[in-house]
């Protein structure tokens, strides 16, 4: 199967202040991503509170992208849920509309605790949508599945013809090497937090990630990789640093998911309020978080 090559955005889902889904930024939100250096999309994921939408939603969303999508612009559908019949007909859906592939995480209930359990939900989900590739989206900080990838790559291996590989979201840097130096590489191992790119390139042999803060720093983490490919190491250095900087501040604003999407206002892209039970950011707050955002010059390199 093909590999991904760059960096792979998480877009935040936009609501209008009733809480329904708002369509109608979509199709700048794919073009303000394309011309920053990002290669796709992972929709209805954690930063898209893809759990907190009805199947319906989800659908419509997905169609949404695909329409939006720019020439080459993969889209990826996490479908994972608490029901593996509905993320089943995710899958199928995202497969009728042209979807670049699908993806799941475990799910939050009931919570993973075996290997074997993971691979059968992960293939009964796979199933659905075939001729798509398949990746599983390992983020145990999420839902408590605290499993040995490298026995999941084993136990998979052969079992889901579809299984494309992992996006992994931990912080386990020898791990993730592991995964991806099995079997010479033979599954695509995608760098999933935004905070260590760089050492991820260095160790673990990384090409491709999805990442969260990509929304409004992606032209800045797109340049981490092209600066480790053309040997700036002190480049490179410096945009990873720039990057945990912006992250330290979204992380006295609740994280990515609120106080990342708020940024999205803040560089002309409103994308509305974040779902319930969310805590959704005052005036206030985005007033202190912009000016931390200014002290470390942010809206000079942000994404435009």
């Amino acid at each position: 199967m093909e590999k991904i090559v760059g960096l792979i955005n998480a877009p935040f889902t936009p609501f209008y202040a009733d809480g329904s889904v708002n369509f109608e930024p979509i199709p700048a939100y794919a073009a303000l991503l394309a011309r920053n250096g990002l290669k796709g999309v992972f929709i209805n994921g954690s930063s898209g509170e893809g759990y907190m939408l009805t199947e319906e939603e989800r659908m419509q969303l997905a169609e949404a992208w695909m329409a939006a999508a720019p020439e080459g612009f993969k889209v990826i559908v996490h479908v994972g849920s608490t029901c593996v019949k509905s993320s089943n007909r995710l899958a199928a859906h995202a497969q009728k509309i042209g979807a670049w592939g699908v993806a799941v995480m475990a799910p939050p209930f009931p919570k993973v605790a075996r290997i074997e359990e993971l691979v059968k939900y992960c293939e009964e989900i796979a199933s659905g949508a075939p001729d798509l590739p398949f990746y599983f989206y390992h983020i145990p900080a999420f839902n408590g599945a605290f499993l040995s990838m490298l026995d999941f790559l084993k136990a998979v291996d052969g079992r889901i013809p579809n299984f494309a590989g992992i996006k992994y979201t931990f912080e386990s840097l020898y791990e993730y090497n592991r995964c991806r130096r099995y079997k010479n590489g033979k599954f695509d191992m995608l760098h999933g937090q935004d905070e260590t790119i760089l050492p991820c390139l260095a160790m673990g042999g990384a090409q491709g990630g999805i990442g969260g803060t990509t929304n409004y720093n992606g032209a800045v983490l797109s340049g981490i990789i092209d600066a480790w490919n053309q040997g700036d190491l002190e480049k490179a250095r410096e945009l990873q640093e720039f990057a945990q900087d912006v992250i330290d501040v979204i992380c006295h604003f609740r994280g990515n998911i609120v106080g990342g999407k708020r940024i999205m206002k803040l560089i002309g892209l409103d994308l509305g309020p974040n779902r319930t039970p969310f805590q959704n950011m005052t005036d206030k707050e985005e007033a202190r978080m912009k000016q931390e955002l200014e002290a470390i010059n942010f809206f000079e390199r942000c994404n435009k």
